[in-house]
């Protein structure tokens, strides 16, 4: 099942537009998973068991993985394969090369790794995008304007994510999505408008400063179709680091799905 058909129905199951980041470092982990034979892995299934029903997408940030070796490896591979295959997978790799080297990507992320989608920097061009398009089913979010505040340097200063919201635009909206970071306020209603159908991954709410009611005044395509992922990380798997960090972590999800729902 394509990203975008798997989009369309979890989150008029689960009534949620919440995207949890499984940015699980493994030196934020509560400490008494340490005893556990991969603790990064157990720490993700008790988060996926308790968010499974009121999350809309899981996203694993790529980096988390890597820097702990071999076992954030197999615990990445793991997760992916333990989350429902009704919910999509979104890996934060925000790959961006060329040529054959993409298409080896590609074939990583979408064959080896099999998730439903990834997010990609293409600041080189069409070389990046035209690999990724041999995997229809697959979503491909670009990073149009992100949420830290060094996108200030060239994003937002030269006016890229103008340009780069032009190539999402030309582009096909059930497979080319955009990163929108929560904290760019001024922009958020000029890039809706720039693309009426994409779906926007919203990092930057919580940690980050963002606001959703901004956010939501201004992200959104339209209330009965809002073609919108909010995303929290830490603000969702930290919520605790005790015992309850798996209830906490459905606690701070459910409320931020509520607290989008009645934005709508």
């Amino acid at each position: 099942m394509s990203f975008f058909k798997k989009y369309l129905d979890i989150t008029k199951k689960n009534h949620s537009f919440v995207c949890v980041g499984l940015d699980s470092d493994i030196t934020k982990i509560p400490s008494f998973l340490n005893r556990e034979n991969n603790p990064i892995y157990s720490f993700n299934k008790e988060i996926i068991d308790a968010t499974k029903d009121v999350t809309a997408c899981y996203k694993p940030n790529f980096a988390f993985y890597l820097s702990a070796g071999k076992k954030g490896f197999e615990a990445l591979e793991k997760t992916i394969a333990y989350i429902p295959s009704e919910i999509p997978v979104i890996l934060d790799v925000k790959v961006g090369d060329i040529g054959n080297t993409m298409k080896h990507y590609a074939k990583a992320f979408f064959e080896e790794l099999a998730v439903d989608s990834i997010t990609v920097n293409p600041l080189m061009g069409s070389d990046v995008i035209d690999p990724l398009l041999e995997y229809p089913d697959k979503m491909k979010f670009l990073l149009v304007l992100t949420s830290n505040k060094s996108a200030n340097d060239y994003l937002k200063r030269e006016q890229l994510f103008k340009v780069i919201g032009e190539m999402v635009l030309k582009s096909d909206s059930k497979q080319i999505g955009a990163v929108v970071g929560g904290t760019n306020s001024k922009e958020l209603k000029e890039i809706r408008e720039l693309m009426p159908e994409s779906i926007f991954l919203v990092p930057g709410i919580g940690a980050q400063g963002g606001n959703l009611e901004v956010v939501m005044n201004n992200a959104i395509s339209s209330k009965d179709n809002p073609l919108l992922l909010i995303n929290s990380s830490r603000g969702i798997i930290f919520a605790s680091s005790e015992k309850d960090f798996a209830e906490a972590s459905r606690k701070a999800t459910i409320s931020l799905k509520n607290s989008i729902n009645n934005c709508l």
